[in-house]
């Protein structure tokens, strides 16, 4: 029976839950252990802890996912245990969002340069005051018709190598790291398997020299129990999170996107020893 799941998304980032919505949900698939990772933003952890004294013996990690950019791709950090009252932390949120939504911008008007129009209002709309990011263009596009679920707006569109992407200044995976744990968070790397757009997700390859740079730097641990990854990307994670003796963490990134197949709360996630390494690794009473 899964347990955990490290990696949840509100409608603070780019899910269609709000903290609330989403806890109650976890709760009903017998989740114990719950981290709320929005992108950029902490702003859905008060509400969900709220929420979760609702259900006797659910813990929230307060969490966050950073996005950083390496040559051709990206790799996104995540933070369990962060420190979200933190006052330079929160500056430091406040100009990544703000960088998101120049490059939300940037994507509409290229898309309204290949015949796509979409309003900005609409995508705020969308957003529901929470950071803006590529999903909620997709939506957006998927309510006016342009594509029939928000992922082909990425395989299509928007996408890294699609017609409308824009680019935006992100951090290198190293200052990520190094930020996380100057807050006092654990940091994890996400769905690592993606770290090359030439990979893909059946290919692991190329994940070695970035797990050696990131576990010098401070990485304390990967998702291995992620998705949809199979029984064999799963093993052979495994398998490379012992070789960097890194815990293995997971969950089901879960926005409520609309997408078909969407793994949801409760059917994936890393076991509750897990869970209990990163708080020994904390070292502190949580």
């Amino acid at each position: 029976m899964i347990e955990v799941d490290l990696h949840l998304h509100t409608t603070y980032s780019d899910g269609t839950l709000t903290p609330k919505n989403l806890v109650s949900l976890c709760a009903s698939k017998g989740l114990k252990v719950i981290a709320v990772s929005d992108h950029d933003s902490t702003e859905g952890i008060k509400e969900a802890n709220q929420a979760a004294e609702e259900f006797p013996g659910m813990k929230v990690i307060p969490a966050i996912e950073l996005s950083t950019d390496i040559p051709g791709s990206e790799v996104h950090i995540l933070g369990y245990f962060v420190d979200y009252l933190e006052s330079g932390f929160q500056s430091m949120l406040s100009e990544f969002r703000e960088g998101r939504e120049d490059r939300a911008k940037g994507m509409v008007r290229r898309l309204d340069e290949l015949g796509i129009v979409l309003s900005w209002e609409r995508v705020e709309e969308l957003a529901d005051g929470g950071s803006i990011g590529r999903p909620h263009i997709a939506k957006a596009m998927v309510e006016a018709g342009y594509v029939k679920y928000p992922r082909d707006a990425f395989d299509r569109y928007i996408g890294r190598n699609g017609p409308a992407y824009v680019g935006r200044i992100k951090l290198e995976p190293r200052q990520a790291v190094q930020i996380l744990l100057q807050n006092g968070a654990l940091p994890v790397i996400a769905h690592p398997t993606y770290v090359s757009s030439k990979s893909g997700p059946d290919n692991i390859s190329e994940l070695r020299p970035v797990l050696a740079e990131l576990k010098e730097s401070g990485l304390v641990g990967m998702e291995v129990y992620y998705g949809d990854y199979s029984p064999s990307q799963v093993s052979d994670l495994a398998n490379l999170a012992n070789e960097f003796n890194l815990i293995a963490c997971g969950g089901s990134d879960y926005h409520a996107s609309g997408n078909p197949d969407e793994p949801e709360p409760g059917t994936v996630g890393p076991p509750i020893e897990s869970y209990e390494a990163l708080l020994d690794l904390k070292g502190e009473d949580i």
